[in-house]
């Protein structure tokens, strides 16, 4: 079962954030890594399941997840497995320095649809969690993506509980109940 990619960099890596019962107001779709070269051109790690999107990208938000500035897209090219972003107002190394760090966003409204049995991060995070025989696990508090498939990490009445997002173990998500069902397998908890 995926998730889509991150849709905010905390939540990527993994973070001591609050739950936070609102929807984001910005998506991630790549984060700005460093400057490149020396006339305010940023390197940009891709964080988006749907890379395509940059070729045609007029304005983005740099920031964080709640709060970000807009920025006007002057170029866009490839280099290797990274964008290359020319901003207006971003002229020189020392700007686009300021600049690293910070997410590529773009407003949750152009969050493109993913297939069905695929959520945003956002969209899980904050729901309860019970087994198919009925026993409340917890909350979802945190998705972390690894190699090989994401985890879901769950706080309730065990502590924390780590759950791997496979097909063998999450059994069905209900966003309109606020719900994930889940089959526990032996040495999972």
């Amino acid at each position: 079962m995926r998730s889509g990619r991150p849709a905010i960099d905390e939540v990527r890596r993994g973070s001591d954030e609050k739950i936070e019962s609102s929807e984001p107001r910005f998506i991630a779709i790549g984060r700005v890594i460093r400057p490149h070269g020396l006339r305010g051109e940023l390197a940009v790690e891709v964080l988006t399941d749907f890379p395509e999107r940059f070729d045609t990208i007029e304005a983005m938000y740099l920031g964080g997840p709640q709060q970000a500035d807009v920025w006007q897209v002057a170029t866009t090219r490839w280099h290797k497995d990274r964008i290359l972003l020319t901003l207006q107002g971003c002229e020189d190394r020392t700007t686009a320095e300021g600049l690293r760090g910070l997410l590529v966003q773009i407003p949750i409204e152009e969050a493109m649809s993913l297939p069905e049995d695929e959520y945003y991060p956002y969209e899980l995070v904050g729901l309860d969690v019970v087994t198919v025989e009925g026993e409340e696990l917890g909350r979802l508090s945190e998705v972390i993506f690894t190699n090989a498939n994401e985890v879901y990490v769950v706080i309730g009445p065990r502590g924390q509980t780590l759950l791997p997002a496979i097909a063998d173990v999450i059994d069905h998500v209900d966003l309109n109940a606020g719900q994930m069902v889940v089959r526990l397998i032996e040495g999972l908890v």
